[in-house]
């Protein structure tokens, strides 16, 4: 089996900072792309932002410049910096990672999410 676990989230008022980060353990046998995704109340599930192995980083438009991606892929742990927040960056942020397993077949898997709570 495997597992994605967040933490990070919470409760910070508008200009405030949080640092979510996710680790995935298991049966992994390598993973390609994390990413973070997020899903404000009556609203899709978005993307905020991927990275890949090598470090390649992907971004909403909504979120450059103030959320900043990375990985350490030892750790198997994906991180989400989040500065200048917004009340409209509020929402549950779910996890992402894109892997092989040690099955070698190639899986999607999603954490549980993390609320994040933006205060005007």
């Amino acid at each position: 089996q495997v597992q994605l676990v967040e933490s990070g989230g919470g409760l910070v008022q508008a200009g405030g900072s949080l640092r979510l980060s996710c680790a995935a353990s298991g049966s992994i046998y390598s993973i390609n792309a994390m990413g973070w995704y997020r899903q404000a109340p009556r609203k899709q599930r978005e993307l905020v932002a991927t990275i890949t192995t090598g470090g390649s980083t992907n971004y909403a438009d909504s979120v450059k410049g103030r959320f900043t991606i990375s990985r350490d892929n030892a750790k198997n742990t994906v991180y989400l910096q989040m500065n200048s927040l917004k009340p409209e960056d509020t929402g549950v942020y779910y996890c992402n990672a894109d892997m092989i397993r040690t099955s070698m077949r190639r899986s999607n898997y999603w954490g549980q999410g993390t609320q994040v709570t933006v205060s005007s």
